[in-house]
């Protein structure tokens, strides 16, 4: 884990903005193709209506087909939480689902209670889910590929190893950000700059959100407001990429 630490101010500023406008600004400063660092539509939030999620990648492997070799099916439930400590912030659990196609339930009322009352910010599966009206009643953001009653012979079989989630690789420790539209990637490196930049491009958008919302409204007028718009945009960009 070598993520640069970032204050729990940050996190707290990031937390405020919805997960587009953070992709939008990640993109202003050209630290990666705009294709990349995001998960795809496979990954949905169970509970669209939380606030956005903020944290770094605790992953795991995730199986439920046969039984594990030897342990007991939550065995590795203590250790991740040990492993919360590592973190600069708080965990979120990213969990691959390694059974194809998946079997049963990732997490349930009993996991997310233990990662909540240690501190974790959420969780992400490449599976599913269960127990849902319970987690919901938590306020502890999910994401998944579905729900199953079932938990089947679930097991962790390794922890703190690179995941394939919602068709990108998650680092241990990678910073995350999700809400109802998804989930993505922040680059640690530029994470502290980009509340301010997120205040800034919405004040640019603003500009012709309140033109479209105005009386009398021409095309000419758009045009005019979207020049005005995307002119702040490259200023804010210039001085983003500079830095």
């Amino acid at each position: 884990m070598s993520s640069p630490t970032l204050s729990p101010d940050v996190l707290t500023a990031l937390a405020k903005y919805d997960t587009p406008t953070i992709c939008n600004v990640i993109e202003l400063f050209n630290v990666r193709p705009r294709n990349t660092g995001y998960m795809n539509g496979s990954i949905r939030s169970c509970f669209p209506q939380l606030p956005p999620m903020v944290g770094f990648a605790l992953t795991s492997t995730f199986r439920s087909m046969a039984p594990p070799r030897s342990s007991d099916v939550y065995g590795s439930l203590s250790d991740q939480v040990e492993r919360f400590a590592e973190l600069p912030g708080p965990p979120v659990m990213v969990f691959q689902d390694l059974d194809e196609p998946t079997t049963s339930a990732t997490f349930g009322e009993v996991m997310c209670t233990i990662y909540q009352s240690f501190g974790s910010a959420g969780l992400i599966t490449s599976g599913a889910g269960r127990d849902l009206d319970q987690v919901a009643a938590l306020d502890y953001p999910v994401f998944t590929n579905g729900t199953i009653c079932s938990h089947g012979y679930c097991h962790i079989p390794l922890i703190n190893v690179p995941v394939t989630v919602g068709g990108i690789c998650i680092d241990p420790g990678v910073l995350l950000h999700g809400d109802c539209n998804g989930v993505t990637t922040i680059p640690v490196e530029i994470a502290s700059e980009v509340p301010d930049a997120c205040k800034e491009l919405m004040a640019a958008e603003q500009i012709v959100l309140d033109y479209c919302k105005g009386q009398g409204i021409t095309a000419a007028g758009l045009a005019e407001a979207r020049r005005e718009c995307d002119q702040l945009f490259k200023q804010l960009a210039a001085r983003l990429r500079r830095q």
